[in-house]
């Protein structure tokens, strides 16, 4: 990711209402969702109001949207967002991986793989 690139993110991401859509759709996962939802889930934001936002993320390349039958479902686009972390990690530590060591901590995905109940 370029600086440009990484401007344009964190200009899309530097208000709250935005902030909070990228944090609900990492949380959704791949398949994301529906618009109705996101803005019930933003305090019951107007639909004209998610509209502006989503439009201004998905111009940011940090959201898709795909249609569903009569749906719009959005979803977080991971490798933009992996890009812009990496962007900001690039030039960690120096040589002094230590520096580095909590925040490369913070990075771990704490998401474990359901396993199924073999003991029912």
């Amino acid at each position: 990711m370029d600086e440009s690139k990484a401007l344009t993110s964190f200009a899309a991401l530097s208000q709250v209402t935005r902030l909070r859509v990228v944090r609900l759709l990492v949380q959704a996962g791949p398949e994301g969702l529906p618009a109705g939802a996101i803005g019930e889930a933003m305090d019951g934001a107007s639909s004209s109001r998610m509209s502006f936002h989503l439009n201004h993320l998905e111009q940011a390349g940090l959201v898709r949207s795909r249609r569903d039958g009569r749906s719009i479902i959005y979803s977080a686009v991971y490798p933009a967002l992996s890009d812009l972390v990496a962007f900001l990690m690039r030039d960690c530590c120096n040589g002094h991986p230590e520096v580095c060591a909590p925040a490369v901590a913070a990075l771990s995905c704490a998401c474990e793989p359901k396993t199924e109940d073999t003991h029912a």
